[in-house]
């Protein structure tokens, strides 16, 4: 699917490169600043963008059951293969519209999206944010990083803001109980001035 979905430019391209590149990025490294709001029981969580699964493979090996989303082919083959679990099941489906994930009228307790909502350009923010929302069970959460600094060469991304994405999730019921602004855990990221928000919803 990679090919024709718009956000996924430059990943197909250079796959071998970024997943050896994300296979240094450990989970606990990546999202710190957000552990505390992963549930500790066993919950039904939704990796939207789940690039090559590290996050998948973390939250399944804590005894979640994950639904991971990758538009990308080869991060989606890559991720299979690495990382093998009965407790993820593997989607080949892209926001805004999620078709096949929204098809299936599942309720998750977590909904995440890292380094996923800055691919969207500002309509297509609008038409996911209730698609996404509608994926979140009574009480569920959504966790969200926000990409701020230069845009890599050959990739689409667009500068959105956390006052933007607060107000789009509000609009659809859901309120923030944490935002924190970050440094990469990349190096060559920090380099360049790369930040990151960090958005949490119920």
């Amino acid at each position: 699917m990679s090919a024709n979905v718009s956000g996924t430019e430059g990943y197909a391209e250079h796959a071998e490169a970024l997943i050896e590149r994300w296979r240094t990025l450990s989970f606990a490294d990546r999202h710190r600043p957000i552990l505390d709001w992963i549930p500790q029981a066993p919950s039904r969580i939704v990796d939207i963008g789940a690039g090559i699964g590290t996050d998948a493979a973390a939250l399944a090996a804590l005894g979640h059951t994950v639904l991971a989303v990758e538009p990308v082919d080869a991060l989606r083959h890559a991720a299979r293969e690495m990382y093998p679990s009965a407790r993820i099941e593997w989607l080949d489906d892209s926001l805004p519209d999620l078709a096949l994930l929204i098809a299936r009228r599942s309720a998750f307790d977590v909904v995440m999206l890292t380094a996923v909502w800055m691919h969207l350009d500002a309509r297509q923010r609008e038409r996911a944010m209730p698609r996404v929302a509608s994926l979140l069970r009574d009480g569920g959460m959504l966790i969200m990083s926000l990409r701020h600094g230069p845009v890599p060469a050959g990739r689409r991304m667009f500068d959105v803001t956390p006052e933007e994405t607060i107000r789009l999730a509000s609009e659809q019921g859901l309120r923030l109980v944490s935002e924190l602004r970050t440094s990469s855990v990349q190096q060559a990221n920090r380099d360049s001035g790369v930040t990151w928000t960090r958005l949490v919803f119920r």
